[in-house]
């Protein structure tokens, strides 16, 4: 992080809310809408900074996560910031302010690109960027700024199978409470069936796409999660055997996060050949079941409702990204093209060129602003 911090925590006072929330939330804003077209908060256009298309349909959809945008809206984040490393969390707050609290129809998210273009220069280059890995790279640097250090309790180990453990975390934030799951690999040896066990933790499940031409989320679920057979050079050693051998892999979800967000591996590369997958992949707008894959202690929260999607149109060197997103103060959904916003029906979120997936467990209420104490 850059040894000069523009943004001061005090400087985020500005941005409250002067009048107490209630009950009856007014979900417009008090001056700057026209009549026939109010401005609902949260609904707000991006503009394009030169190729960032990427960055504002990541935003969109990071700004319709009510209880992240809570988390920054009410200054929460001030007191978990980390010392001289504060500048991207604070412009970050800046956006979601301007977002949901401005009277603009479209707001410039540079303060956020800036100071994430120091820590990532490549970034900065306005050229083609790959949403997935630019939401990666978010969501790491927002938990490495608002972590905090803790001593988690341990299950008792006769109470849960072994395979179905959590790790003992020793640090957390908003984006591990939020977003953060786990995998668990059981691995058995095919020649003298010993079976081992690896966690593996994640914020976005990257999915394999098995059509050509069409298919349903639960088919990508499925093909990720059924059994895998590594033979000849992706052979495991086995500490019975002392040697490589063929195994067989499999995973569960042994934690199941509250807002799971699903990578569609659209691009996909065969030797020298790169090409981008068109397949029409069908995904529920509600009631997403995930029970077959989760751990059967830890199925809390099995069924999953989509409360934003990543597009992304075009080939891989001239594509264009945009976000659809469900707000939670008028529950319609908005399709968000940079500065371009325009309520959709729900029939028009599914399309053939969904690339990101974001799922709640729970749905979400009007995020609220306090008051700065």
């Amino acid at each position: 992080m850059a040894s000069q911090q523009p943004f001061t925590a005090d400087d985020f006072g500005i941005y409250y809310v002067l009048t107490e929330c209630t009950d009856h939330y007014d979900p417009f804003p008090v001056n700057g809408a026209d009549e026939n077209q109010p401005h609902f908060q949260g609904v707000t256009g991006l503009q394009n900074l030169g190729n960032t298309c990427y960055m504002n349909a990541i935003l969109q959809c990071l700004c319709s996560i009510s209880p992240l945008v809570e988390y920054f809206l009410s200054g929460k984040y001030i007191t978990a910031l980390q010392k001289d490393c504060s500048e991207v969390a604070t412009a970050f707050a800046y956006v979601m302010t301007d977002m949901w609290l401005g009277d603009s129809d479209c707001v410039s998210p540079e303060i956020f690109w800036s100071a994430f273009g120091k820590l990532y220069p490549a970034f900065m280059k306005k050229t083609q960027q790959d949403a997935q890995e630019f939401l990666i790279y978010v969501l790491n640097e927002l938990h490495e700024t608002l972590k905090k250090y803790h001593r988690r309790r341990s299950y008792e180990k006769r109470s849960i199978p072994r395979f179905c453990r959590k790790m003992i975390a020793n640090e957390s934030s908003i984006i591990t409470r939020l977003f953060e799951g786990q995998l668990n690999y059981s691995i058995i040896c095919l020649k003298c069936e010993n079976c081992t066990y690896k966690n593996e933790v994640f914020t976005v499940l990257s999915l394999p796409i098995p059509s050509k031409y069409e298919c349903s989320l639960q088919d990508c679920l499925q093909c990720f999660f059924q059994q895998d057979t590594l033979t000849w050079n992706n052979q495991i050693y086995c500490s019975f055997c002392e040697t490589k051998q063929e195994t067989a892999v499999k995973a569960n979800i042994s934690k199941a996060p509250k807002i799971i967000v699903f990578h569609l591996k659209r691009f996909d590369i065969l030797g020298t050949m790169k090409r981008k997958l068109r397949t029409d992949i069908h995904y529920p707008l509600t009631n997403l079941d995930l029970t077959p894959y989760i751990c059967p202690i830890f199925r809390k929260h099995p069924k999953y409702n989509l409360c934003a999607v990543v597009n992304h149109s075009g080939d891989l060197d001239g594509g264009h990204y945009t976000a659809f997103c469900k707000n939670s103060v008028t529950h319609a959904w908005y399709n968000f093209d940079d500065t371009r916003v325009r309520e959709i029906p729900d029939t028009s979120v599914q399309t053939a060129t969904a690339y990101l997936l974001f799922y709640s467990c729970q749905p979400f209420s009007i995020p609220i602003q306090k008051h700065k104490s």
